[in-house]
């Protein structure tokens, strides 16, 4: 999550022209793409890399920003516009004979507006925001089932944080303060994290609520009786009524996911019956069977 050198990623100097950047990129992406790498995260972030050092690249106004201020690239605007403004203050205060300014003081000022420390003191700092950054990552199902504790390693620092119970697929939080360093003393970037949930469990998510299918057999679906089924934490005892039909559904509430940031709180669990034909059956079963067919 560091700076990133988007000229090592795909592989060039900084003095290729646009068709190397192109002939590299292409070459990359073919390597790293994921309908040829299924299920490989290390070579899915490589993928990402190298588009985000294509799109800035292969545009030549972002690559100009980029080659002249490096990660803070995104703030050129803001650093030019400063400039300019303090170019105007020192030009008005010269042409008043106020001031009396040589091109030196001009130099100290974008010396220490870049970072540098100006050698008079002239010069007022001006203070940028750091670069925001993007992590993502991968938790379990039953991970986020429970709130719980996580650390991280960001710039070679460790981070510890909270990841609230009931977080969903593809949710991004924000940890103030974590992203680049700020110039000229300026505020940190932030560091966003995108969760990616995998579900190996037997029950389907639909953001609070979960789904299961349950196998009943087919005496207890004609003539009823109890089933233990499974929720997501324990199992639960369950009434089935006589006759019961072939994908009936049944809601369990409160027995579904833990909503977001909100204590105590659950959505419902669904859960379908499907109904097992017994096989393998024996000539009295068959003929059982073909007395109740004529009965019906």
């Amino acid at each position: 999550m560091a700076f990133i050198d988007y000229y090592k990623i795909l592989g060039v100097p900084k003095t290729a022209t646009e068709a190397d950047i192109k002939k590299a990129y292409r070459k990359l992406a073919r390597k790293y793409h994921p309908d040829l790498n299924p299920n490989d995260k290390v070579a899915e972030k490589k993928f990402k890399e190298i588009n985000e050092a294509n799109e800035v690249l292969s545009n030549p106004e972002n690559r100009k920003k980029y080659d002249q201020y490096g990660e803070h690239w995104q703030h050129a605007e803001e650093y030019e516009k400063a400039k300019q403004q303090q170019q105007q203050q020192y030009q008005g205060s010269y042409q008043g004979g106020t001031g009396g300014y040589s091109e030196e003081d001009f130099s100290d000022f974008f010396s220490n507006m870049f970072g540098g420390a100006s050698s008079r003191g002239r010069g007022r700092q001006v203070k940028f925001r750091g670069q925001d950054f993007n992590a993502e990552l991968q938790l379990n199902l039953k991970d986020v089932y429970t709130t719980h504790k996580h650390t991280l390693m960001v710039n070679n620092k460790n981070i510890r944080i909270t990841i609230p119970a009931g977080v969903e697929n593809g949710q991004i939080i924000k940890i103030k303060g974590h992203g680049g360093k700020g110039v000229n003393d300026g505020p940190n970037g932030d560091l966003y994290i995108q969760f990616s949930i995998v579900n190996h469990s037997k029950f389907r998510r639909d953001k609070n609520n979960l789904h299961v299918t349950v196998e009943l057999d087919l005496y207890k679906a004609l003539l009823g009786g109890t089933l233990m089924v499974d929720t997501f934490n324990g199992k639960v005892k369950l009434n089935i009524k006589p006759e019961t039909q072939n994908g009936t559904k049944v809601k369990l509430k409160g027995k579904g996911f833990p909503k977001y940031k909100k204590e105590g709180e659950f959505g419902d669990l669904y859960i379908t019956y499907q109904i097992k034909i017994p096989t393998k059956l024996s000539d009295r079963e068959k003929t059982l069977i073909k007395e109740l067919q004529k009965l019906r």
